[in-house]
């Protein structure tokens, strides 16, 4: 038994784990290590898909990887789902309400199965998923393939706000958009978020609720960052994150997950 035995600690990775470079520092990275050979379980949650995270390393990730912002758990070590929760006819009606009103709008839909379709792909989408390296099929219509889906993106672009207030007006069902000011509009189950993956992970690993840790930067850490039994904020993080964290650290940039580690340390081992 070591000292961080049954604890479980979850990170965002875009803005907490990785510098502004897309690196994870070296001393994060050896922290981390300190970490898991003291009895610890480090993982990711992150709103990539699993089609789109590609820094998974067994030295440093000893879990199931949260994707999707907490609505799938893969684990990447035995290449199996752990968990999901999928959208299906929800979905559906989404996409074809968004079409109706914008027909040329990009809509990215990401499957369970590593599977990836777009409809109307654009400039801003192509280097959007080739800067994930994804792999996708064009298709004019969600009717053309058979397959439930993890996370729909709306390339809403300068439309952002008559989007959302268009798909407020909607009955949707179990799905739900994440509210944004940026090009992209992510769609997920109302079934899950992080906080809730975060949870469903804790007990699958058996993992007690008051060993349970994250830290985030963005206004989608919200629910992981509120649920958890203590959470972390970096000084780089966005408003919505610093008003729902509970301890603030150093920025990304400056090793905010290792100060992190050392916080748990002091205060739990």
């Amino acid at each position: 038994m070591g000292k961080f035995s049954n604890m479980l600690l979850a990170s965002d990775f875009d803005g907490t784990l990785a510098d502004s470079s897309g690196n994870i520092p070296e001393k994060v990275r050896e922290k981390i290590k300190y970490f898991i050979a003291n009895g610890g379980i480090f993982t990711v949650c992150t709103g990539r898909t699993m089609q789109g995270f590609h820094r998974y390393s067994p030295d440093i990730i000893n879990a199931p990887v949260l994707c999707a912002n907490g609505m799938m758990a893969y684990d990447y070590g035995e290449q199996k789902t752990v968990f999901a929760d999928l959208m299906k006819e929800d979905a559906e009606k989404l996409v074809k309400t968004v079409l109706s009103k914008y027909p040329d709008m990009c809509i990215e839909m990401y499957c369970d199965n590593f599977e990836t379709f777009v409809i109307n792909p654009d400039e801003r989408t192509r280097r959007h998923l080739e800067g994930q390296y994804i792999r996708y099929c064009v298709v004019s219509s969600i009717d053309e393939f058979d397959v439930s889906l993890v996370k729909l993106m709306i390339g809403v672009g300068e439309n952002s706000a008559a989007v959302q207030q268009l798909l407020a007006a909607t009955d949707l069902g179990k799905v739900r958009p994440i509210p944004s000011d940026g090009a992209f509009l992510e769609i997920v189950s109302t079934t899950s978020d992080k906080g809730k993956g975060l949870y469903r992970l804790a007990d699958i690993l058996a993992v007690p609720h008051n060993r349970v840790f994250a830290v985030g930067d963005g206004s989608n850490d919200v629910d992981m960052l509120t649920d958890a039994f203590l959470s972390f904020v970096p000084e780089s993080a966005d408003e919505k994150a610093k008003q729902a964290g509970d301890v603030f650290v150093c920025s990304n940039d400056d090793g905010a997950v290792a100060e992190v580690i050392e916080i748990i340390e002091s205060r739990f081992c």
